[in-house]
């Protein structure tokens, strides 16, 4: 909590070999290896723990899935968030972020399914009017998409920049979202109020 990682590391690494079960531990050193720019680290020891994790299942694997998203690897990220969601359905960041994996992946009416879970879970939430931006380019894409005759070379290139412009949309859309809260930051993500138990988001 006085963001001093590599402190907590030491103690948090020791919890965890006197006692391999303590989730708690893991949750947090993932946490920290993050903050010190060791994704890898922070992938090891929630994979390793993640069969274990028991009721923290879902924050595991949202974390989990949060680290590969910031080492680029779009695909694990989508899996483990799936994990989250389906450990715990109304876990509603773990939409967000899926929701903001897809985009990158391209698969854009999948995405607009996990803006809307999202917004039906946190009608209040502070993001709503980003998030409804997100899904207004995410609909009028699809919509040119469906009008689109058979591509010829500056509709490929027109469809790249407009993918391009939609990506960038959403890592905005991610730094944006990590500056509304207090947080430990770590590259554009961060995690959420120390209250909600460090959940790197």
């Amino acid at each position: 909590m006085q963001n001093r990682p590599q402190e907590a590391r030491g103690y948090l690494e020791a919890a965890g070999s006197e006692d391999p079960a303590h989730v708690q531990a893991f949750l947090y050193l993932g946490i920290v290896y993050l903050q010190l720019n060791r994704p890898d680290d922070a992938i090891a020891v929630y994979q390793n723990i993640l069969p274990r994790a028991g009721a923290e299942t879902a924050r595991i694997a949202y974390n989990l899935g949060n680290a590969c998203f910031s080492k680029g690897d779009s695909v694990l990220a989508r899996q483990y968030y799936s994990e989250a969601i389906s450990s715990d359905p109304s876990y509603s960041s773990a939409y967000l972020n899926r929701a903001n994996t897809l985009v990158k992946l391209g698969e854009l009416e999948d995405a607009l399914l996990d803006y809307e879970a999202y917004l039906s879970l946190e009608s209040g939430s502070p993001q709503h009017e980003q998030v409804e931006s997100m899904m207004a380019i995410i609909r009028e894409e699809i919509a040119r998409a469906g009008d689109r005759p058979a591509a010829d070379e500056e509709t490929v290139i027109t469809d790249t920049d407009r993918r391009k412009r939609l990506i960038l949309g959403v890592s905005e859309s991610l730094r944006s979202f990590a500056a509304d809260s207090r947080e430990l930051s770590s590259g554009f993500e961060a995690t959420d109020d120390y209250e909600n138990e460090f959940e790197y988001k």
